[in-house]
């Protein structure tokens, strides 16, 4: 084709142009990166998806089927009872007292922890000296694992030799048996208290996320520090109460901590558990280990985990108009 002269519509489509071909060859890397990224992901996260699915979503679907069953852990003799094990779960007054014991517990114990945990924060927040100190000595309490706060508590309120009744003695008072009814349930809040550091350290994350120039407003309109506290800070760290709202509700009815810290009976050496601290998850105890009632006690826990569900969602919906995002979780990026 000589110069000046038109090309044909067949020279045009033979020959590729040359912005095609640069967007081809960016497409290759980009999708060869996308994919080393995919890959990647995958890699790294993937023990703790084999362990979910190992540990909790295989053990759930077996929980399941055995609801349906009266296997009791050893004998071969059993039989499929269909929906027989949440029937009886349905009728029996034992389990409905547990359940409204766990959840007293949980209205009790939730709020004072928060409560404390914040007030923890808000005093270590301000510029006292050997701040860091403080903040460890109070988080300290929060490492300890359950079993060994249930034992230490257990020792300190113990009736004939825990140091609580020691010092009641000494100023002349009677020997108090804390660890049995009515006084068991207060010494359980009291070991759940004693774990506040670790609401501490997330009220403490939250309150340092707060602007400062609010608060200097604030003080500027004339606002007392009461009222700075409950219409700016509160406010800002609702998510964060949210959030130990609702994992606080879970762990409380969760807990065996008054397994803990029952006495051992002198006579056969058998954990006896106050009635006030015979919460749900001791009922679920009993029937698993004591009874081996296999089917009936999984049957138990798949109720609970629907009713904490059904509580989660009902906070969530109750809580949505006075947790304030300072990012609307629902904005669409």
């Amino acid at each position: 084709m000589t110069t000046g002269q038109i090309p044909s519509v067949a020279d045009r489509t033979a020959r590729p142009t040359t912005s095609t071909g640069r967007a081809r060859s960016a497409e290759r890397p980009r999708s060869s990166m996308t994919a080393r990224r995919h890959r990647a992901f995958y890699l790294f996260t993937s023990p703790w998806i084999i362990g979910f699915l190992l540990l909790t979503i295989v053990p759930m679907v077996y929980a399941l089927w055995l609801s349906f069953t009266t296997f009791d852990g050893i004998s071969p003799n059993w039989k499929y009872v269909g929906l027989g094990n949440y029937r009886e779960l349905l009728n029996d007054s034992v389990t409905w007292d547990a359940l409204g014991r766990a959840g007293l517990f949980a209205v009790t114990s939730v709020p004072l922890s928060i409560v404390a945990g914040l007030g923890l924060a808000v005093l270590v927040n301000r510029p006292l000296r050997a701040r860091g100190l403080f903040r460890t000595l109070l988080y300290l309490p929060a490492v300890v694992p359950p079993v060994g706060a249930g034992i230490a508590f257990k020792n300190l309120f113990d009736q004939n030799a825990g140091a609580t009744n020691g010092v009641l003695t000494l100023f002349g008072f009677d020997a108090i048996g804390w660890l049995a009814d009515p006084y068991a349930r207060y010494v359980l809040i009291m070991t759940v208290l004693w774990g506040a550091g670790n609401i501490m350290i997330i009220s403490l994350a939250g309150l340092q996320d707060v602007p400062r120039e609010l608060h200097e407003a604030a003080r500027i309109d004339g606002a007392s520090a009461w009222r700075t506290f409950r219409s700016i800070t509160v406010p800002l760290l609702s998510p964060v109460l949210l959030f130990q709202t609702v994992t606080g509700v879970i762990a409380s009815v969760q807990t065996i901590m008054p397994l803990l810290l029952a006495p051992i009976s002198t006579t056969g050496g058998v954990t006896t558990v106050p009635q006030s601290n015979y919460l749900y998850m001791i009922h679920v105890f009993a029937q698993y280990f004591a009874l081996g009632r296999y089917g009936y006690a999984s049957a138990l826990l798949w109720v609970l985990f629907v009713l904490i569900l059904i509580a989660t969602g009902l906070i969530f919906k109750f809580t949505s108009g006075v947790v304030f995002y300072n990012v609307d979780p629902e904005a669409k990026k």
